[in-house]
């Protein structure tokens, strides 16, 4: 019997692959784990216990998975990142120091029942989702 453990990794294609890879690592303190040669065009980036693994669209890898995401037709709807403790207003003012527009915090749903988060876009257009963990 399968049983969901956690999110083990999630997988993003898009024309701004270096541009995406600097967001994840600079603004939300994800690492390069493994980058494989540019043709094949895959980096994979720490997330604590997962992965987030960007494909450039014009690489072998990337040309398999059809036509480039557009901001009006992404491949993910959004992802949630588990996050350590955190100041709510804090998070907001250091994510606006980067230039990233966030929405407010609201009482959410997730892996771990209910909890406070908030969404915003990364530079290719994703959504995305900070939770604190419980």
């Amino acid at each position: 019997m399968i049983k969901p453990i956690a999110i083990d990794h999630i997988v993003l294609r898009t024309v701004l692959y270096q541009e995406l890879i600097n967001f994840y690592c600079d603004v939300l303190g994800c690492a390069v784990e493994r980058k494989l040669p540019d043709d094949i065009g895959l980096t994979q980036l720490r997330a604590g216990a997962s992965l987030i693994d960007i494909v450039d669209v014009n690489s072998a890898l990337g040309k398999a998975g059809g036509d480039a995401p557009k901001p009006t037709g992404n491949n993910v709807d959004h992802f949630c990142l588990q996050i350590a403790a955190f100041d709510e207003s804090a998070l907001k003012e250091y994510l606006q120091s980067k230039g990233v527009a966030v929405g407010d915090f609201e009482e959410r749903y997730g892996a771990q029942g209910m909890g406070r988060s908030l969404y915003l876009k990364d530079i290719a257009g994703n959504n995305i989702e900070l939770r604190a963990t419980i």
